[in-house]
């Protein structure tokens, strides 16, 4: 039978609905999508100018449903939300909130307070030696001592620090730390001097 104005498509349309949507279901997936698909090609039907008449409307009305489905699933995977690109660039939000803001505060008023507690020269040595990246022979040839006494110097500035802001300092190379007496920090102290 061919059908050549859009009122037969659409009684076509109205007759084979139940048909059209499961057929549509079976093709896509999900019936939601079938569902919407019918709708705008329902939509489309009203609005058609055929150019000829359709010899196989009932196929001719599937196929209107079926691309008009495809279009949306592709609109659809080209639509990205915000938090669709947060998650698939593992956007991770680095703001700090008011804890560690006031944690942080609290670290640097600690270590300020540590690094004035050193000597002047302990104080050079650290900040040169950590922050600048001063070699330790350049330290000791600024200094006028042995590069042995620079590594020292800093080791006690750093252990100092590590001590006042609670810290562990894990020693990554070298001989183990060896326990000092009493003794022998009362004689290193009286060395400084």
């Amino acid at each position: 039978m061919t059908h050549s104005n859009p009122n037969s498509l659409r009684q076509v349309f109205l007759l084979g609905y139940d048909d059209l949507k499961a057929r549509l279901t079976h093709r896509l997936g999900s019936a939601e999508l079938a569902s919407d698909a019918l709708q705008d090609a329902w939509l489309s039907l009203e609005n058609v100018t055929l150019i000829g008449p359709v010899h196989r409307p009932w196929p001719y009305v599937l196929r209107i449903a079926y691309n008009i489905a495809l279009k949306r699933l592709r609109r659809e995977r080209e639509m990205v939300t915000l938090d669709d690109a947060r998650a698939a660039l593992s956007l991770v939000d680095d703001t700090p909130n008011a804890d560690r803001v006031v944690g942080a505060r609290l670290e640097l008023a600690q270590l300020r307070q540590a690094v004035a507690e050193l000597t002047l020269r302990q104080r050079q040595i650290l900040f040169a030696s950590r922050l600048d990246g001063v070699s330790l022979q350049e330290l000791a040839d600024r200094h006028g001592i042995s590069q042995r006494m620079v590594e020292r110097e800093l080791k006690r500035a750093v252990l100092h620090c590590a001590e006042r802001l609670d810290r562990k300092i894990i020693q990554r190379f070298g001989p183990r730390p060896r326990e000092v007496s009493t003794k022998e920090e009362v004689s290193t102290k009286e060395t400084e001097k």
